[in-house]
């Protein structure tokens, strides 16, 4: 009986010193690994109970799921994040991923939220399944666009648009939330596109990854937004010559 206390309390202990450890590296209380990739390095991570963080009164919550949810929606992580190669992974900074469910920010749900100081992105495993992997290449471009600010200028952007055109001052700022794809686009693939110039670039670069013939056919009739593409294009490959579109 006396070696089963000692060992629930080495368990405990232990447990208390990964979680800790995790902390001082990425800021985020409550978490333990999940999977670690053979190939890229990633650490893949989930909250054992639920966590708050963020510079403004911990606006960003997430909470716990278990395991075997994960497992159920982990192969299509991974296929995902398999389409970087591990180079590129590290010239972004991107560490650790976060899988949790029903994450938020100031209240909004959200999808995705990436933290490129801290090498992190935090993922809503159970966001709608008929865009989860397209977001999942949404959230990878804003730790692009947070890494290497200096090639994506968006006053340079904003004048690709119509000149009457205005974006929002924040994307929580505007209504604008819809990830559907236009019928008729006029120089935006979204909604959510319309909601500022990083989201707009954002929302393309994920099309640009997920659906390459769909976003050709677009473009060939839209000449704002192939210019959109060609100027994303242009960016990515300063940053890695080997991307794929």
């Amino acid at each position: 009986m006396k070696i089963f206390k000692i060992i629930i309390v080495f368990l405990i202990l232990t447990s208390w010193v990964k979680a800790n450890t995790i902390y001082n590296l990425i800021k985020i209380p409550n978490l333990e690994i999940y999977n670690i990739s053979s190939q890229s390095g990633i650490k893949y991570l989930k909250p054992y109970k639920a966590f708050q963080v963020g510079i403004r009164n911990n606006n960003v919550s997430c909470f716990e799921v278990k395991s075997k949810n994960i497992d159920k929606i982990f192969p299509i992580v991974d296929k995902n994040f398999k389409k970087y190669e591990d180079t590129f992974l590290k010239k972004i900074n991107l560490k650790y991923i976060v899988l949790c469910k029903n994450l938020s920010v100031a209240g909004i749900s959200a999808a995705g939220v990436p933290n490129h100081l801290m090498k992190t992105l935090i993922l809503d495993i159970n966001f709608e399944k008929k865009y989860f992997e397209r977001v999942l290449h949404h959230e990878i471009f804003h730790i692009i666009n947070d890494n290497f600010k200096e090639l994506f200028e968006e006053k340079e952007w904003v004048n690709l648009n119509n000149k009457d055109f205005k974006y929002a001052e924040c994307s929580t700022c505007s209504d604008k939330l819809g990830l559907s794809l236009f019928e008729n686009t006029n120089g935006f693939l979204t909604e959510y596109s319309m909601t500022t110039p990083s989201e707009d670039m954002a929302e393309i670069y994920s099309f640009m990854i997920m659906d390459k013939e769909l976003l050709k056919n677009i473009v060939d009739k839209d000449s704002i937004l192939k210019n959109k593409v060609s100027y994303l294009k242009k960016r990515l490959r300063q940053i890695d010559d080997n991307l794929k579109f």
